[in-house]
C-alpha cells in the first residue's frame, strides 16, 4: 500500500512515523521549500494523550530526542480576577505534561522520513490508484491518500467541499514577555498557567514557557531558547483594522486591571504582538469513507481555549496508523472513532472560547462565585475538574 501525506505538521509527520515503523510506504509532500522555512509560532502544549501517541509513533530515539528538547507544561491551573486575586488554583495532574516548541518538535518529527519539499498540492483523481497534481505540473499516484494541510486544506477542499471553518466572533490579541529580561513578573504567573476572568466581556490567558528547546550542539539555535511568558487578551468586541496599533489596544482595556498585567503587555516587544482571528470548523454530517481521508485542522479545527488541537491532530494519527497497520476497512474505522471525539472537541473548544471571551457581568458574577465556591470545597473541586 502506498499512502500520500499531505502536509508536513505536526499530525501529518507523527503520522508518517507511525507508518513508516510498521513498514508501510509513506510519502510526506510539504509546501515549503526546506525544513528550516517554517520558523514561527508560539509553544504547544502536549498533554499526556499527545505524548502517548508520539511515543507510540516515534522511533526510540526520536522520542528520547523530543523529551530531552521539551520543558514541563503541567505545573497546575489558576483562575484569577482582573486584580490576580486566585478565585481557583487546580494541583498538577499526576501525569506529565510538555512544553515543546512547535519549531524543535518539527524538526524531530521531519528526522527520518521522505518528506518532498517545495511540492504545493493542487488536486487529486480517483480512480483505480489516486492521481495527485501538484502546482509544479508534476503528478504522483498513491493508494491512500491523507489530508494533513491544515485549516485550509485543499484536500477538504475538494473531498467535502461543504464542511470546513466559520468565524465566531471572537478575536485575540497575543503577544510575548521575554522573562530572562524581567524578574519582576510574579511566582504564581511563571509557575502555573493562568486565565483571567474580569467583569467585563473579555478574557485573558498568560503561560509561561522554559528556555528548553535546542535538542543537539548543531541544531539551530531557534528563538525558542529564552524563556517566555505568552498572553493571549480575547473578546467578542474586538475588532482589528490595519494601523491598528495591537499593543496600545490591549492596554486601553485592561487599564482598570492590575499594574502587572498592563506592564507585561507593555514590556513586550512589538515584534512579538500578533492577532488571531478565531476559527472553528463547521458541523458537519457523517460521510462515506473512501481511500482519501483527513486528519488535524484539515477536518476539525478548533478554538485554542482549550488548547488541545495539536493533542488532538497527534492523536489522531496515532489511530489512523494503527488501523491501518490493523488492515481491513481502516478509513473506516478510523474515521468513526475520529468523528466522535473530534468533533466533541470542536463543540468543547467553541464553548471555551465563548465563555472566555462573552458573557455579561451578571454571568461572569455568577461563574467567579462558582469558582470561589469550588475552591472552599474539596469535594466540588474534584468533581468538577
Amino acid at each position: 500500500m502506498r499512502i500520500a501525506v499531505i502536509g508536513g505538521g505536526i499530525g501529518g509527520l507523527c503520522l508518517a512515523h507511525g507508518l513508516r515503523g510498521a513498514g508501510v510506504d509513506v510519502a510526506v509532500y510539504e509546501r515549503e521549500l526546506s525544513r528550516t522555512d517554517r520558523l514561527q509560532g508560539y509553544r504547544v502544549h502536549i498533554n499526556p494523550d499527545g505524548a502517548a501517541a508520539l511515543r507510540e509513533c516515534l522511533p526510540a530515539a526520536s522520542w528520547e530526542r523530543f523529551e530531552r528538547s521539551a520543558g514541563s507544561g503541567g505545573n497546575g491551573f489558576g483562575f484569577l480576577d482582573e486584580r490576580l486575586r486566585p478565585l481557583l488554583v487546580l494541583d498538577p495532574e499526576a501525569e506529565r505534561h510538555y512544553s515543546a516548541s512547535r519549531i524543535t518538535l518539527r524538526q524531530v518529527l521531519l528526522d527520518g522520513l521522505d518528506v518532498r519539499f517545495g511540492r504545493r498540492f493542487e488536486r487529486y483523481e480517483q480512480g483505480d490508484d489516486i492521481k495527485l497534481h501538484f502546482e509544479d505540473g508534476s503528478v504522483e499516484s498513491c493508494d491512500v491518500l491523507v489530508g494533513a494541510d491544515g485549516i485550509r486544506s485543499r484536500v477538504r477542499a475538494q473531498y467535502l467541499p461543504h464542511a470546513g471553518t466559520e468565524k465566531i466572533g471572537v478575536t485575540a490579541i497575543a503577544g510575548k514577555l521575554f522573562l530572562d529580561d524581567h524578574d519582576w513578573v510574579p511566582r504564581e504567573l511563571v509557575d502555573r498557567a493562568n486565565t483571567v476572568v474580569p467583569t467585563s466581556r473579555a478574557g485573558m490567558f498568560l503561560a509561561a514557557h522554559d528556555g528548553l528547546g535546542v535538542t543537539d550542539q548543531d541544531d539551530l539555535l531557534f528563538d525558542n531558547v529564552r524563556p517566555y511568558l505568552m498572553w493571549a487578551y480575547a473578546a467578542v468586541d474586538l475588532t482589528v483594522h490595519d494601523g491598528l496599533d495591537l499593543r496600545r489596544e490591549v492596554l486601553r482595556r485592561i487599564g482598570r486591571w492590575s499594574p502587572v498585567l498592563t506592564r507585561i503587555v507593555e514590556s513586550s516587544p512589538a515584534e512579538t504582538v500578533s492577532e488571531w482571528r478565531i476559527q472553528s470548523s463547521k458541523p458537519v454530517e457523517r460521510w462515506q469513507s473512501t481511500n482519501v481521508t483527513l486528519l488535524g485542522d484539515a477536518i476539525h479545527a478548533m478554538t485554542p481555549m482549550r488548547g488541545v488541537g495539536a493533542n488532538i491532530a497527534l492523536k489522531d494519527a496515532q489511530l489512523l496508523a494503527r488501523c491501518i497497520r490493523e488492515g481491513g476497512d481502516s478509513i473506516a474505522r478510523y474515521e468513526k472513532e475520529m468523528y466522535d471525539y473530534g468533533f466533541a472537541a470542536v463543540r468543547d473548544s467553541l464553548q471555551a472560547a465563548r465563555r472566555f471571551a462573552d458573557g455579561g457581568p451578571v454571568a461572569r458574577t455568577i461563574f467567579k462565585t462558582v469558582l470561589r465556591t469550588a475552591s472552599a470545597v474539596p469535594a466540588l473541586k474534584r468533581a468538577m475538574f
